[in-house]
């Protein structure tokens, strides 16, 4: 695999939510697909307490290219102090799936021009 492919993880309390920072992740090609799965129960630390929530979490398939990208849109849209915000490497894959999102997360500068008609 030529390119290094990554799976980025976040969470966060509502499925609007969830599903914002999914829309605005495919919209700019810092993913090529993002899966919503919840509601999920996360119990976790937060300022010296434990603390339970339901939270739906947000599964984004993108290019190590595109994870300082991705990650800095997750932290400005994120309505959390301190995001989820964990890559994970693909170590293997469908060939086809990875060039797929290799395609949808190319930078806009890399794309070919459109032909006129």
């Amino acid at each position: 695999m030529a390119d290094a492919y990554v799976q980025v993880t976040t969470s966060t309390d509502s499925r609007a939510e969830a599903a914002a920072l999914a829309k605005s992740a495919v919209s700019e090609r810092l993913a090529a697909c993002a899966q919503l799965v919840g509601p999920v129960a996360s119990t976790y630390w937060w300022e010296g307490v434990i603390e339970a929530a339901e939270e739906w979490m947000v599964v984004f398939k993108t290019t190590v290219d595109r994870f300082d990208e991705l990650a800095s849109l997750i932290t400005e849209e994120h309505s959390y102090d301190t995001p989820e915000i964990i890559a994970t490497p693909v170590v293997a894959g469908s060939m086809d799936y990875l060039a797929w999102v290799a395609e949808q997360t190319a930078s806009p500068e890399s794309e070919p021009e459109p032909e006129e008609a």
